[in-house]
This record gives C-alpha cells, structure tokens and sequence, in this order.
C-alpha cells in the first residue's frame, strides 16, 4: 500500500511541475540596420556647416565624394582641395581630414572629425574640429547638411 501511495504522490507532483513552454518562434529578430556604400553617394556636393543649435550658414564646402576612398576632398572656397578618409559603418559615413588650415580661424591648423547619414537625398550630420592652438587644444562640434549638385 505504501507502494501505490508514493507512486500517485509522484505521479501528482509531476501532474503539477510547470511545463517548459515551446519557443515563440512568431517573434522576428529586429531587422538589420540599412548600409550605405560610398558609391551611393559618389558626385558632388554642396555643404553648409552651421553651429550647434543654429541654421545660419557660417561656412560653405564643396565635396567630392567617390566609390574610392582614396579619392574624396573638401575644397573650400579660394582653396586647394583637403584630402578626406571616408570610412563605413551601417548607415554611416565618417569622415577625417587634416590637420589643414582652418577656413574658420586665420592660420590655426585644423582636422575634423565627422559623421554623415543620407537623409531624404542630403548628407546630414556633425563634424568636430579640434585646432591646435597654443594652448590646449580648441574643440568645436558644427551640423552639416550637403545637397548634391546636378
């Protein structure tokens, strides 16, 4: 008898354990973020650069951008063309040039760092410049918006 009663206690106790549940498999994974290549946004391209915060124009550029990376610049109004190093991450295009003379400051030599996205068929984003002054180093973060040229 003590059998049969131990055996309908675990019979019972096994009746209640929580069950595994099988796997939701009608959730989807997030999708992949879209990439962009260089050769998406190969042609020329008109920049403006403006402050944080403002959508006053306080500098233009010109860019060329290519499937190559070996091949990209940013000329400046009255100026030789400045060597940019694109490089790719998703939906991102950043970008490193200098150090070159700043259009903004008068004989401070300047590199930029910048991050661009194709918006609506503009290149929006920021880029920081870091100037060599005298002292420490000078840091400034501007937006940019480029339209390409026809």
């Amino acid at each position: 008898m003590r059998r049969v009663s131990l055996a309908v206690a675990v019979l019972a106790l096994a009746a209640c354990a929580p069950k595994e549940q099988p796997a939701d498999t009608t959730a989807t994974a997030a999708p992949p973020a879209p990439t962009i290549a260089l050769s998406d946004v190969a042609g020329v391209w008109t920049a403006r650069v403006m402050r944080e915060g403002s959508d006053s124009t306080i500098l233009t550029y010109e860019l060329n951008a290519s499937a190559d990376p070996t091949a990209w610049t940013i000329t400046f109004p009255g100026r030789p063309p400045v060597a940019v190093r694109p490089t790719v991450d998703g939906d991102s295009i950043m970008t490193e040039a200098g150090p070159y003379e700043s259009a903004l400051r008068k004989g401070v030599q300047v590199t930029t760092r910048g991050v661009v996205r194709l918006v609506n068929g503009e290149l929006v984003g920021t880029t920081t410049g870091h100037y060599q002054t005298t002292g420490a180093d000078s840091v400034s973060t501007f937006r940019v918006v480029a339209t390409k040229k026809m």
